[in-house]
């Protein structure tokens, strides 16, 4: 029998998906009963699970209502880059000071399976764009939180994951717009070539490019063609860092 905690991170992985592939929308109430319901689980994990994501700022509950979907803004998407700007940088500082050879091993494994995808990318000979992206994205996900895991960061890579859960909610992606999957997986190798030679400061230096190239991508994108409202964004969001 599943523990109700199991149950919960089930039905919080469950409700984050459905928010990130637009099942759920910010337009719709919604409530434990119906989702509960829905899912075929009791209505006690299903409120616990609503309750952790209403934490983590995915859902807010309104009195008598139900609860909805929260709306991600471009102002969002500069915060949520601002946020991980004070984390991952200096976890990768921190993982060039201190992973293993299990974890490079681990990291090998994931650039390799992120390049197949984008040679298939590159090739254009799939009409699965969508779930190509998606799949390589995941892999992106598992680059990022185990470079926090090198740097002993485990409450940071939480949180950071809950950070690319919102950019998600709003559809951001800079594949295929401003960059190629192969662009994106090149930003990562000097910040992997530096964690491997123990070249602390360089790992720094190269994850907030990284981070910066894709949060001014993104927020630019989510504006279209308003650079000036773009430019004043990032600046108050990333100022000091």
């Amino acid at each position: 029998m599943q523990t109700p905690s199991t149950l919960t991170e089930q039905v919080m992985d469950t409700v984050r998906d459905k928010i990130v592939d637009g099942s759920m929308s910010p337009d719709t109430w919604y409530s434990v009963y119906q989702l509960s319901a829905e899912l075929g689980v009791s209505r006690s994990p299903v409120r616990d699970a609503l309750l952790r994501l209403a934490e983590a700022g995915l859902v807010k509950f309104t009195r008598n209502r139900g609860f909805r979907v929260v709306e991600t803004r471009p102002e969002d998407v500069a915060e949520i880059f601002g946020l991980r700007l004070g984390i991952e940088p200096f976890a990768a500082y921190r993982a060039a000071l201190s992973r293993t050879p299990e974890q490079l091993a681990a990291a090998d494994d994931l650039v390799a399976r992120m390049s197949a995808l984008a040679a298939v990318d590159e090739a254009g000979d799939t009409n699965e764009s969508g779930a190509l992206e998606d799949a390589f994205f995941t892999e992106d996900r598992k680059l990022h939180s185990l470079i926090m895991d090198m740097g002993g960061s485990h409450r940071g890579g939480a949180l950071v994951e809950t950070l690319r859960t919102h950019t998600r909610i709003l559809g951001s992606s800079t594949a295929g717009s401003s960059r190629t999957l192969a662009d994106i997986l090149d930003e990562h190798r000097p910040v992997l070539e530096a964690i491997r030679n123990g070249d602390a400061e360089a790992a720094r230096a190269t994850m907030r490019e990284h981070l910066t190239t894709t949060g001014k991508l993104l927020l630019h994108q989510a504006l279209g063609d308003d650079t000036t409202r773009a430019t004043e964004i990032w600046s108050r969001y990333a100022a000091g860092l």
